[in-house]
């Protein structure tokens, strides 16, 4: 018996035999167990990003609420002063026609 191919050439090794069930079984799960990895390392960076923007979320949140309380103060002081500059203007109003007045006396 020789040790040649069904081309006619000679095989430089002999043919390797049939891997068992039990090795393809072992294969198909060692294939099975690195799939499983995957999908589990996937699911942990999908749950850190969720976390993440969770976090930021709730920053944001945090944010708008210290923004809104901001220019609620802002608004109380604004129409604070909006009043003041109405009572400064009357009042220089009167101061105004209190000299004209004196003015068109002594004019007279």
């Amino acid at each position: 018996m020789t040790d040649r191919s069904p081309n006619g050439f000679a095989s430089p090794e002999p043919a390797a035999p049939a891997p068992s069930d039990i090795e393809l079984a072992t294969r198909r799960l060692a294939a099975a167990l690195d799939a499983l990895e995957t999908a589990v390392e996937r699911r942990r960076e999908a749950d850190r990003a969720e976390d993440e923007l969770g976090a930021r979320i709730q920053a944001l949140g945090a944010d708008r609420s210290r923004l809104a309380n901001e220019l609620d103060g802002t608004l109380t002081r604004s129409r604070a002063l909006e009043r003041t500059n109405r009572e400064i203007a009357e009042r220089l109003d009167v101061a105004i026609d209190t000299i004209r007045s004196v003015l068109e006396g002594e004019s007279s």
